[in-house]
C-alpha cells in the first residue's frame, strides 16, 4: 500500500514521450477548427473530434466558466547606461499604481552582467527605469516613471511573452501574437501568459453555444510565468505553487451556486479556471466572490468541489498542470488519453489542440 502512494506522488510517473514536431509553434488557422480530444473520466473511452463539435458535448443549462484575464506585452528591451543590453519581464503589470509608486514592480531581468540597486535602464523608447532592489535569482525590484501608467508603456514598446517552448525560426509563418495569443473575451489586463483552452472559443461559436442554453460566466486568474517553472522534487508534494492573483465577482458566484444548487454542470475552460473555482470553495461550503492570491496547488488525491468538466490544452510532461488534470481524470486514463494524441499527431501546449475531459 506504501509503495503505491509511493508511485502516486512520484513524479516520474507523469511523463510521456512527445517528439519534438508535435510542440504547436504557431495556432490553428481558425481557432475552433483545432482539433479536440474527448475523455471520459470514467470509463477512459476517448473520441477524436474537431473543437467546433463542443456543441454536441454541451447541454442547455450548463455553466461554461472562461478566464477573461487578458495578456499584456509585459517583455521589454533595455539598456544599461554602460550599453549593456538587458531583457526585462513584468511579472506583476496587474498591481495597481499605489502599489507600483509604493513598492516598484517585479520584473525577471536577463543580462550579461548582472544588474544592481540604483542602476538606471534606459528602454528603447527612452523612459528611465530604477532598479529599486536586486532580489535575487534573475528577480529586481523596478520602479517605473509614475507619468504613464504601465499599460500604456507596454503596450507602445512591450512584447508579447511567449512560452520558452515557443521557438520560431524564418521558415516559420509570420504570426500577429498580439492577436492570436488572446481569447476572444480577453477584457482585463494583467497576464503575461495566455488561459491557453479559451484560445480554442470563437466569437460565433460562443453566440452558438448561447443560443443552445449554455450559460457563460467570468473569472480573473493573471497567469503569470511561474506557470512555466519546473517541479524539481521527485515527491511532488513538497513542490511550492507558485501565487497568481484571482478575482471571483459576486455575480459570477451566484451563478456558480445556481448551478450546483440545481445539478446543473459547471464546466471550467482551462486549468486556471479550475485553480480558482476550486480555491475559492476551498474557504467554505460555497464558491463566493473573492480578490487576492491564488496559490491552489492541485495534485492527484484531491476531491473536487465545484468543477464537473473541463476543457483543457495539452500539458508538459511532469508539470503541475498535468498533475491537475491526472487528479480530475486518473493517471493512467490521461497518459493514455496523450499516448492517443501523439499517436493521432495532435498539436501540443499553448498553440496546440484541446481535450474535453467529461
Amino acid at each position: 500500500m506504501q509503495a503505491d502512494e509511493d508511485f502516486l506522488y512520484d513524479l516520474t510517473a507523469y511523463d510521456y514521450g512527445l517528439p519534438e514536431e508535435l510542440i504547436a509553434q504557431v495556432p490553428a488557422e481558425f481557432r475552433e477548427k483545432s482539433r479536440l480530444l474527448v475523455l471520459d473520466r470514467r470509463t477512459g473511452k476517448t473520441a477524436h473530434r474537431h473543437f467546433e463539435e463542443i456543441t454536441t458535448f454541451l447541454l442547455p443549462g450548463d455553466l461554461l466558466v472562461v478566464n477573461n484575464t487578458r495578456v499584456v506585452p509585459a517583455r521589454l528591451k533595455a539598456f544599461k547606461a554602460t550599453g549593456g543590453r538587458v531583457e526585462i519581464l513584468v511579472l506583476d503589470p496587474y498591481k495597481s499604481e499605489e502599489d507600483a509608486l509604493r513598492q516598484g514592480h517585479m520584473c525577471l531581468v536577463r543580462s550579461s552582467k548582472p544588474v544592481q540597486g540604483g542602476m538606471i535602464l534606459h528602454l528603447e523608447d527612452g523612459t528611465q527605469a530604477m532598479v529599486r532592489k536586486v532580489e535575487g535569482n534573475g528577480r529586481i525590484m523596478l520602479q517605473f516613471p509614475p507619468e504613464k501608467p504601465l499599460l500604456e508603456l507596454l503596450e507602445s514598446c512591450g512584447e508579447v511573452p511567449l512560452p520558452p517552448y515557443i521557438q520560431r525560426n524564418d521558415s516559420v509563418q509570420q504570426v500577429n501574437d498580439h492577436l492570436s495569443y488572446q481569447t476572444v473575451y480577453a477584457c482585463r489586463p494583467g497576464a503575461v501568459a495566455a488561459p491557453t483552452a479559451g484560445l480554442h472559443f470563437s466569437s460565433s461559436l460562443l453566440q452558438r453555444l448561447s443560443a443552445m442554453g449554455v450559460e457563460t460566466a467570468a473569472v480573473t486568474l493573471h497567469v503569470g510565468y511561474g506557470t512555466f517553472s519546473p517541479i524539481r522534487t521527485r515527491d511532488f508534494r513538497q513542490h511550492t505553487m507558485h501565487s497568481e492573483h484571482v478575482e471571483v465577482t459576486g455575480e459570477t458566484a451566484q451563478l456558480i451556486k445556481a448551478a450546483k444548487d440545481s445539478g446543473r454542470r459547471v464546466i471550467a475552460v482551462g486549468t486556471t479556471v479550475v485553480r480558482t473555482l476550486e480555491w475559492v470553495a476551498s474557504m467554505g461550503a460555497d464558491c463566493r466572490a473573492f480578490s487576492g492570491p491564488c496559490d491552489h496547488y492541485i495534485y492527484p488525491g484531491y476531491v473536487f468541489k465545484v468543477v464537473d468538466a473541463m476543457i483543457t490544452n495539452f500539458h508538459l510532461p511532469k508539470s503541475s498542470l498535468l498533475l491537475l488534470v491526472s487528479a480530475f481524470a486518473g493517471r493512467e486514463k490521461v497518459l493514455n488519453a496523450y499516448e492517443k494524441a501523439v499517436s493521432h499527431r495532435y498539436r501540443f501546449f499553448s498553440y496546440g489542440d484541446a481535450m474535453f475531459i467529461v
